[in-house]
């Protein structure tokens, strides 16, 4: 082979290697506890060889938070950044520190989003490097952190937060609309010619009690074909699996709460079904009571309880019917 070939595809792999994903969010659900990532990107699906595109750049730690690392990315400063939010720092405190120890010396050429869930109390941190492609720029919402680089506009990263805030539902819905706020010819300026936005993307959702490796969502489109829009087939996948697994555990139940909020007693009305057991749990998953009941009417007793949100689990035999949300006061 030509050494000048050889040097050039040399090159190549090399930029692939330290990839620019595009445009990406991070976001958390204060109420449930679920933490979130979603992004995509017009990098060749070479990128994806070996490795699912979302853990390229992203970072889920269930329970804990969200990082994506991204532009020239580098594993050494992702690991870093993982370790520092182990061990407690919030999400600007990790910026800083990866601004501060590059793994190359030179952190303008990066850009970050971290979102943690701080026991209810999200936070989130972005930043965007001078030496970032074009356009380049990031949004910061109380819950979530949006970013991108060589992208169409400001206008791509606008959309995403308005359809992210504006929708009613999960936190998986709502990271699916940001993505379709992005579903713009060109979105990442690379894809202009192949009619699409990107050729890659992925969405991943934990919740408080996941393992890390094994994700309640994780949903990858690695690379399409000429003309194939990546974010509809992220949506046609999310759409199959919310009929298998997102509705599956948590159906409608008619359920009459009283009074919620509460500091104290609730008396718990359950119509049209029964249930033989009760648990409150934490926004953690933690379960912190259990309860038999023999009735369609019992009263669960919250007085020793911290102020903040819980959850009721309904079950049946063992099989979970349902949760509904209380607030002690």
């Amino acid at each position: 082979m030509n050494k000048n070939i050889l040097l050039l595809i040399l090159l190549v792999f090399s930029f692939l290697g330290k990839a620019q994903h595009t445009f990406s969010i991070v976001a958390v659900d204060s109420v449930t506890g679920e933490i979130g990532s979603a992004g995509a990107t017009c990098g060749d699906s070479i990128i994806w060889v070996g490795t699912p595109g979302a853990k390229l750049i992203s970072d889920v730690i269930p329970g804990k938070g969200a990082i994506h690392t991204q532009s020239y990315h580098d594993v050494t400063n992702q690991a870093n950044a993982h370790t520092r939010m182990l061990a407690g720092d919030n999400p600007q405190t990790i910026i800083t520190w990866l601004v501060s120890n590059d793994v190359d010396g030179d952190s303008t050429i990066r850009q970050y989003g971290v979102i943690d869930y701080n026991a209810g109390h999200p936070r989130s941190a972005a930043f965007t490097g001078s030496g970032c492609f074009n356009y380049k720029n990031h949004v910061l919402g109380p819950n979530y952190a949006i970013q991108g680089n060589i992208l169409l506009g400001q206008k791509i990263l606008d959309s995403m937060e308005a359809r992210f805030n504006r929708t009613k539902g999960t936190l998986a819905d709502k990271l699916m609309e940001a993505m379709q706020g992005a579903k713009v010819v060109g979105a990442d300026t690379r894809c202009t010619g192949n009619g699409t936005s990107s050729l890659s993307a992925f969405m991943r959702v934990a919740k408080p009690t996941d393992n890390s490796s094994a994700l309640y969502l994780d949903i990858n489109i690695a690379g399409t074909a000429q003309g194939a829009e990546p974010i509809d087939k992220l949506q046609a996948k999310y759409n199959a699996w919310k009929k298998v697994v997102g509705f599956s555990n948590t159906p409608v139940l008619d359920i009459i709460l009283s009074p919620n909020p509460s500091n104290g007693i609730v008396q718990i009305e359950m119509n049209g079904f029964s249930s033989n057991k009760i648990e409150i749990v934490g926004l953690l998953g933690q379960v912190l009571q259990s309860k038999s009941v023999a009735s369609s009417i019992v009263e669960v007793d919250l007085t020793k309880f911290q102020s903040g949100i819980y959850f009721m689990n309904f079950y049946k035999d063992g099989l979970k019917l349902g949760s509904k949300k209380v607030v002690k006061q």
